[in-house]
């Protein structure tokens, strides 16, 4: 089996060298990873800038790549260009943080595995649910067990799942549960603040305003201690309301 592995905290950041520590014992596993934080960034592609490359090793061996590019730029030239063969799953993570409900569209974890699976590759995002904790190993190990069911799933181009693990000790983890996208309500503040040279920025500092915990929700079952698994899609037709027009 081989595996690309990505992720947006960066090539150095712990969940990922947890998630890899995980999966090389399972597969084969190439790192293809931004070279520092990229956070937030959706699904941006580098269409006016050169991508830069470098071979990332650890205990001086060649495991992947860390590219100046976005986490969907990292697949995309991972697939295309770095990896010898087309990879059997990409796998994006471990993020530090949830990414559940509106965030997705935002994460350039789920944004990774969303261009994995936009190519035909089966691909899931995992997170861990909190900013405060961060014990990856539990999650790194349940992202191993994956591997083999999400092969078995019958995965339409363009569907991923998003898999979301509460912050806590394998023994209080109650179980899994297939999610929808839970919904969450923003309020965006911008601290206005002064740099050393006397100018203006503003920093982003947006905090839910409103949490809507329903059952069979993802945001639900990260509350009650379950991981939660969502399939979503790069599909964002309104449906009904598109029956509705014609």
């Amino acid at each position: 089996m081989e595996i690309l592995l990505t992720n947006d905290d960066g090539i150095n950041a712990e969940g990922i060298l947890a998630l890899y520590d995980s999966l090389k014992c399972l597969a084969d596993v190439t790192i293809v990873a931004p070279d520092s934080e990229r956070s937030a960034v959706g699904h941006g592609i580098s269409i006016a800038d050169p991508l830069r490359v470098k071979e990332f090793r650890r205990d001086g061996k060649i495991v992947g790549y860390s590219t100046s590019g976005t986490p969907a730029d990292c697949v995309k030239l991972g697939v295309s260009t770095l990896l010898k063969a087309k990879p059997d799953i990409v796998v994006s993570g471990i993020n530090a943080g949830p990414n559940l409900g509106i965030n997705v569209l935002y994460s350039g974890t789920v944004s990774a595995a969303m261009e994995g699976a936009i190519l035909g590759i089966p691909s899931f995002a995992i997170s861990l649910a909190s900013w405060t904790e961060c014990g990856y190993g539990f999650a790194a190990h349940y992202a191993g067990t994956m591997l083999n069911d999400i092969l078995k799933m019958d995965l339409k181009k363009g569907t991923l799942l998003n898999i979301n693990v509460p912050a806590l000790d394998e023994k209080s983890i109650a179980g899994k549960k297939y999610t929808f996208q839970s919904r969450v309500a923003w309020t965006d503040r911008y601290e206005k603040r002064t740099d050393p040279g006397n100018r203006t920025y503003y920093w982003l500092s947006g905090v839910p305003n409103e949490i809507l915990y329903e059952e069979g929700s993802d945001a639900k079952a990260i509350q009650d201690g379950f991981i939660s698994i969502t399939p979503i899609h790069c599909d964002m037709t309104d449906h009904k309301m598109l029956r509705n027009l014609l």
